[in-house]
């Protein structure tokens, strides 16, 4: 499952995420079974969009079992967001 979370971006980011994958709040869109290639394309996409709008936060999650937590995730914008494996217990941390 990947999961991608968009704040504060431009229209255009919701009609290419809208057709790759299901929006099921405002900006919150899903893909049950994104294959590999596909989750990279759709990241290289939003970061090169990201990087000339500079507008904005998203933030891409989906199963990973060599992650902590067995999750990964990216972020564009701010605050930047990592994922941490405190004992057991799965964290985000907001990096200043």
């Amino acid at each position: 499952m990947t999961l991608v979370v968009t704040r504060d971006v431009e229209d255009r980011y919701r009609g290419f995420l809208s057709s790759v994958m299901l929006e099921l709040a405002p900006g919150v869109y899903t893909g049950p079974r994104l294959s590999r290639a596909v989750r990279e394309r759709v990241w290289r996409v939003l970061s090169e969009w990201h990087g000339e709008l500079r507008r904005g936060s998203i933030i891409m999650t989906w199963r990973d079992v060599n992650a902590p937590g067995h999750q990964s995730i990216l972020t564009l914008g701010e605050p930047r967001r990592t994922l941490a494996d405190l004992d057991g217990v799965l964290l985000v941390r907001r990096e200043i």
